[in-house]
C-alpha cells in the first residue's frame, strides 16, 4: 500500500535517435546507473522503465526508449514498442542534435496530435562544434527553445529537472468522485475466487480502500456470500455499494433501494478513461450478431485461470446473450492492435495497470476508426439489464 503503483506515477519519455544519449541523459538525471550506455548504436533494444522520486517531480517512471532511427534486422519491432512507450508518456523528452531533424519534427508532431508536453533537449552539447547556432536551428523549426544539456558535464541537468518540474499537469483525480462524500458508509462486496491473489487485495481494492479512508467514509468489507450478514450488522443502509463486476448481478438483487450501487470496473473506467465513451460504446452489445467479432483488452498479463473474468467470464456472457458463434479475441498488457476496424466492439478492463493517458490513447485509437469502445463493469451492467441503475 506505501508504493506509488506505476500507473499512479508521473511517466515521462526520452526519444530519440539511436546514441543521441538517452541512457546517459536518464542517468545523469536520476544519478544512478538506470540504462545502459553504449557506444553502440541500438544498444537500448526495448523500452527500460525505471520508478524514482524526483525533486519538483514526487514519483515518476522514466523510460529510456530504443532509437527511433534504428536500421537494423530488430529495427522495425524496436521502433514500434517505442512507439507504444509514447502512448503511455505525459511528458516527452525529445533530443536533438547537429543537422538533419527530419525524424524529430516528426516526432514532435506525433506528440503534439495527442496533446503530450514535450521539452527539446540539445544533448551531448560538449560534444558539438556550436552549440548555440545548432540551438537556433531547433527552435526555428520547432517553437521550442532547446535546453542544451551535457551528460558528461553535468551542464543544463538542473534546468531539465525545473523544467519538468514546470510542466502543467493534470489536476488530482479522484476514484469515488461523486459517488463517495466525507463521511458516507460504503460497502465493498469483493469475490474472494481464484482471481484473488492470496494473501492481499487486487489493486483497484487496495485504491479504492485507502481513498474512502482519506475521506473518513465507514469502509465495510465483505465477499458476496457475506454480504447479507453485513447489510444486517449496519443500523441503516449503506450510502453506496461498490462491487466487483461479476458480482453485479447477485449483489444488485441484495442491494437496499437506499443504497446506490457500482463496481470497482466502472469507477476506473471514470478515473482512468472516458466513462461517456465506455457508457456510448456499451449500446453496440444489442447491435452484435453471432456473426460479430469483439476484442477483449486486459492491461495487466496474468496466465489463464478458469475463473478469469476476461478470458472466460465475459466472453460466456456475451455468447449467451448473442450466440456460440461470436468470436471472442483477447490482448493483454501492452498488445494493442493497430487496426481496430474487424471488430465490431472492443471491451476494456479497469486499467488500473495503465495510466489514464494510456487508456485515453487507446479510445482515440477506437474512435478515429469509428469502433465502439466500452469497459469490463459497464459491458456487464449492460448484458444484466443494469446500466440505467447504477453509479457512473
Amino acid at each position: 500500500m506505501n508504493d506509488t503503483p506505476a500507473s499512479e506515477r508521473l511517466h515521462i519519455g526520452f526519444f530519440g535517435r539511436c546514441n543521441s544519449g538517452k541512457s546517459s541523459l536518464i542517468n545523469a538525471l536520476t544519478g544512478q546507473s538506470v540504462a545502459v550506455v553504449s557506444d553502440i548504436a541500438g544498444t537500448t533494444t526495448d523500452p527500460v522503465s525505471k520508478a524514482m522520486e524526483l525533486p519538483g517531480l514526487g514519483a515518476c517512471l522514466l523510460t529510456d526508449t530504443p532509437g527511433f532511427d534504428d536500421t537494423g534486422a530488430l529495427g522495425p519491432q524496436r521502433i514500434e514498442r517505442t512507439l507504444r512507450a509514447a502512448d503511455r508518456t505525459q511528458i516527452a523528452v525529445l533530443l536533438f542534435g547537429e543537422g538533419d531533424c527530419a525524424a524529430e519534427l516528426d516526432w514532435l508532431g506525433q506528440f503534439r496530435a495527442r496533446e503530450i508536453p514535450v521539452i527539446a533537449v540539445l544533448a551531448q552539447c560538449d560534444r558539438l562544434t556550436d552549440p548555440a547556432r545548432a540551438a537556433r536551428a531547433v527552435e526555428e523549426r520547432t517553437a521550442l527553445p532547446p535546453l542544451c544539456v551535457s551528460a558528461a558535464t553535468g551542464q543544463g541537468i538542473e534546468e531539465l529537472r525545473r523544467a519538468l518540474a514546470a510542466v502543467q499537469r493534470d489536476e488530482p483525480r479522484e476514484i469515488t468522485a461523486g459517488v463517495a462524500e466525507q463521511g458516507d458508509t460504503v460497502l465493498l462486496v469483493m469475490p474472494q475466487d481464484a482471481q484473488a491473489p492470496k494473501g492481499r487485495l487486487i489493486l483497484p481494492q487496495v485504491q479504492t480502500i485507502r481513498e474512502l479512508l482519506d475521506k473518513e467514509c465507514t469502509t465495510i468489507c465483505c465477499t458476496p456470500q457475506g454480504m447479507s450478514a453485513a447489510l444486517a450488522a449496519l443500523a441503516r443502509p449503506p450510502k453506496l455499494i461498490v462491487t466487483d463486476s461479476q458480482a453485479f448481478e447477485a449483489v444488485y438483487r441484495q442491494k437496499p433501494a437506499a443504497s446506490r450501487l457500482t463496481s470497482f470496473s466502472v469507477l476506473f473506467a471514470r478515473y482512468k478513461g472516458d466513462i461517456d465513451a465506455f457508457t456510448d460504446g456499451a449500446a453496440a452489445i444489442g447491435r452484435l450478431t453471432p456473426s460479430s467479432r469483439v476484442l477483449i483488452a486486459e492491461a495487466c498479463t496474468h496466465a489463464p485461470r478458469t475463473e478469469d473474468i476476461g478470458r472466460v467470464k465475459l466472453p460466456a456472457m456475451l455468447r449467451k446473450k448473442i450466440g456460440a458463434e461470436l468470436r471472442v479475441d483477447v490482448v493483454s498488457g501492452a498488445d494493442f492492435p493497430d487496426d481496430l476496424t474487424p471488430y465490431d466492439l472492443v471491451i476494456h478492463c479497469g486499467a488500473c495497470m495503465f495510466n489514464r493517458r494510456h487508456v485515453l490513447n487507446r479510445i482515440a485509437r477506437a474512435r478515429a476508426q469509428s469502433v465502439p469502445i466500452t469497459n469490463y463493469g459497464v459491458a456487464i451492467a449492460a448484458l444484466i439489464g443494469i446500466l440505467d441503475r447504477i453509479e457512473y
